[in-house]
């Protein structure tokens, strides 16, 4: 953004030779350069590029995020899924987008139920950007699931936990559509008709794997609408971090600067714990056993070349460790950097991959 605005300010200084003299221009455009970078309180990156920045007055520039793309209702092209956006909740304002596979006309089955949460540090992205909206199409595709892709308020303007607490209320709004009773108006009639809440799924990627990993847990505490029960979830490339490096992850002050490290002060800057607080670290000081996740079985994916990867062995780890009575399960693709999945513009052999395995999930 400062590059645009020096840039702005160059063809100033041209426009005006003559007007005023070469140290009065100068003077002038030191004067408004610093005033642009004293107006930045904070820049959160990613290798180098920034994801957003955040001004001293409140206001919030995202510079990356794939952009907005509208539902399909009549099909998509490519995979034949249908989708459409639905408003779960007013004040606050949570909103989603459902998917449905190409069914046979005229033909009511069942589907499994995904509740998904997508990626993007907590702070970019959307439920209804490319890059989500691709992803489902080719999964529901492949699992033949109903899918809800959930539009969680984004920090820095939203900070945590109110991504948690708006997923778990569009968890809790899905889980009421399971009674049998007619529908009141409230209840969207693709996941009334079609929706099986005998196989109720959660999942998400990157920060949205840190949301399932949350509502999983939440979900052993508290019930659920009608009492539905989560049967799996899956955590694909999840955003865990904490105070001191494990396995391959960078040491010292290299460790202090990386994205993980700093993102969490910047979507969550009220964490008791800060870095260590047990929705990050789920081994940190006070966090619950992971023996009391609500599910019966789970999905740890990782890519090899991702920072993310140790910590998503080590999660695995660590639940096991706990003595859950679940079915955990590791999953890691070769080769491949984080959220490959979400990002490519292809179906690659790994992607497809991925989707396979994914989709043998969630039966």
């Amino acid at each position: 953004m400062i590059v645009k605005h020096v840039s702005s300010l160059s063809l100033f200084s041209n426009e005006f030779k003559g007007t005023f003299s070469p140290s009065q221009v100068s003077q002038f455009l030191v004067i408004c350069i610093s005033s642009l970078m004293a107006s930045t309180t904070k820049e959160l990156a990613f290798k180098g590029v920034p994801l957003i920045r955040i001004y001293k007055d409140g206001k919030v520039e995202r510079l990356r995020g794939s952009p907005y793309v509208p539902p399909s209702p009549d099909k998509d092209p490519e995979t034949g899924v249908s989708s459409k956006d639905i408003t779960i909740s007013h004040n606050p304002n949570i909103s989603a987008r459902l998917y449905l596979p190409n069914l046979p006309q005229n033909q009511i089955q069942k589907l499994p139920i995904l509740v998904y949460f997508h990626g993007g540090a907590f702070c970019i992205e959307s439920a209804f950007s490319l890059h989500a909206h691709r992803f489902l199409n080719r999964l529901v595709s492949e699992a033949q699931v109903a899918a809800v892709s959930v539009e969680y308020r984004l920090a820095p303007e939203n900070p945590l936990p109110l991504a948690y607490e708006d997923s778990w209320a569009a968890l809790q709004w899905v889980a009421s559509h399971s009674n049998n009773q007619e529908l009141d108006g409230k209840k969207d009639p693709w996941l009334a008709k079609f929706g099986d809440f005998d196989r109720l799924y959660i999942g998400g990627d990157s920060a949205g794997g840190n949301i399932a990993h949350n509502l999983a847990m939440k979900a052993g505490l508290e019930s659920l609408c009608g009492g539905v029960k989560v049967l799996g979830a899956f955590l694909s490339h999840p955003y865990f971090w904490g105070s001191k490096p494990i396995g391959s992850e960078p040491k010292g002050e290299d460790f202090e600067n990386t994205r993980e490290y700093k993102a969490w002060d910047v979507v969550y800057p009220s964490a008791p714990g800060g870095i260590d607080n047990p929705m990050v670290n789920p081994a940190g000081e006070g966090a619950p056993s992971l023996a009391g996740l609500g599910c019966s079985k789970l999905l740890m994916c990782v890519a090899s070349k991702d920072q993310l990867r140790d910590r998503g062995v080590w999660y695995c780890d660590l639940v096991r460790e706990s003595g859950w009575k679940g079915e955990v399960e590791l999953f890691e693709v070769e080769g491949e950097d984080h959220c490959f999945h979400i990002f490519s513009d292809t179906e690659t052999e790994n992607v497809k991959k991925m989707l396979k395995r994914l989709g043998s999930f969630l039966v």
